[in-house]
């Protein structure tokens, strides 16, 4: 499965932002979907993922409350709503498919977008 993420961009801290992945290739249904992020400097970590229907998501303490995960199984895509954004939000995005759902580590997602940078001023 082919992977590409959009939506990254500048904004202020409290603001809000979308971002997408649209999946092409094999049934996208068959895969859990995963949003990670990468700041400069430092290890890329787990932000939110969705099951295959959409049932379940979990996310990272450091966005819950503030960032959402969905996905529409019939348009092939993903979305990270974020809102409230802060400074330490800044990184690069990334999403990812895997076959198992609960799973934090990138090590359990076989396919990967390019990325798409966030950037939150002060």
């Amino acid at each position: 499965v082919q992977l590409q993420a959009s939506g990254g961009g500048l904004v202020q801290a409290g603001g809000s932002l979308t971002l997408s992945c649209v999946a092409s290739g094999r049934s996208f249904s068959n895969y859990v979907m995963g949003w990670f992020r990468q700041a400069p400097g430092k290890e890329r970590e787990f932000v939110a993922a969705i099951s295959w229907s959409g049932g379940s998501t979990h996310a990272a303490d450091s966005v819950k409350g503030r960032f959402t995960i969905s996905r529409n199984n019939t348009k092939n895509l993903v979305s990270l709503q974020m809102n409230s954004l802060k400074p330490e939000d800044t990184a690069v995005y990334y999403c990812a498919a895997g076959p198992a759902y609960g799973s934090s580590l990138p090590a359990s997602y076989d396919y990967w977008g390019q990325g798409t940078e966030v950037t939150v001023s002060s």
